[in-house]
């Protein structure tokens, strides 16, 4: 398994709120994560570095995460934990009340994947030659392309495209939705912000990641797009290769 993320302000935003990571439990599985936080005077990066790294700090301490009933459990006990701590800590300081992030996380062995998501953080899985959207947005827009009250190119251009109805953080509890599925050899998976889906197609990251060469530079050609694009938002990723290959990439 092959691992890169990389994560870039974008060409109109003063800071960074997006926060991702990679990292190995006891047993050598991966945690891959995206959060991109919101909230003002710098609440967003507050919450979203303070997800990263309480679930970097759990995440090193686990083992024996051998099946999928296990993953899940673990993914949702957690995610109540740091919701919680999130919620807490901005009640206590003034400046990051309101403060919130979304979280697409992946729990990775050699048998299969769990997947985690609230807000519009997104994931995708490339299977042979077929590039599927398998986390779906937690947005107003998206509720009224389900409902059948607009479209999906109506959805593009939307003015409240950014109104999110679900994310970490922002209430006392708050629903997650997961999913374990079994990945093969030569899969790739994105963990993406909406920085990068909001800016480049769906053909184009297919295009991309089905392309031969090496993920680092997969990631860097992605990044590009979104910032040729315009470059509006902060844009973040994780991709993960499922190769034999023993090392991956941070």
């Amino acid at each position: 398994m092959r691992t890169v993320f990389l994560s870039d302000r974008g060409k109109v935003r003063p800071h960074n709120e997006d926060c991702a990571g990679v990292f190995q439990n006891l047993d050598g599985d991966i945690l891959a994560i995206v959060a991109d936080g919101m909230g003002g005077h710098r609440a967003g990066d507050v919450a979203s570095s303070m997800t990263i790294q309480l679930f970097h700090d759990y995440w090193k301490q686990t083992y024996n995460m051998d099946t999928p009933k296990k993953m899940e459990s673990w993914l949702r006990d957690h995610v109540h934990i740091i919701n919680e701590r999130l919620y807490k800590y901005a009640e206590s300081h003034e400046e990051c009340q309101g403060m919130g992030t979304t979280i697409v996380a992946a729990l990775c062995t050699s048998q299969f994947v769990t997947i985690g998501h609230i807000g519009d953080s997104r994931c995708y899985i490339l299977s042979e030659d077929e590039l599927s959207l398998v986390t779906e947005d937690h947005s107003l827009v998206n509720e009224l392309v389900r409902h059948g009250e607009i479209t999906k190119e109506d959805a593009e251009s939307h003015p409240k495209k950014n109104v999110l109805l679900r994310a970490l953080g922002t209430e006392q509890t708050v629903d997650l939705d997961v999913k374990t599925l079994v990945l093969e050899q030569g899969d790739q998976m994105l963990l993406c912000s909406d920085g990068l889906s909001n800016k480049v197609s769906h053909e184009q990251l297919k295009h991309i990641l089905h392309a031969d060469g090496e993920i680092e530079k997969k990631g860097e050609q992605l990044i590009q797009l979104a910032n040729d694009g315009g470059g509006e938002d902060n844009i973040t990723l994780v991709i993960v290769h499922y190769t034999d290959s023993s090392d991956g990439s941070r």
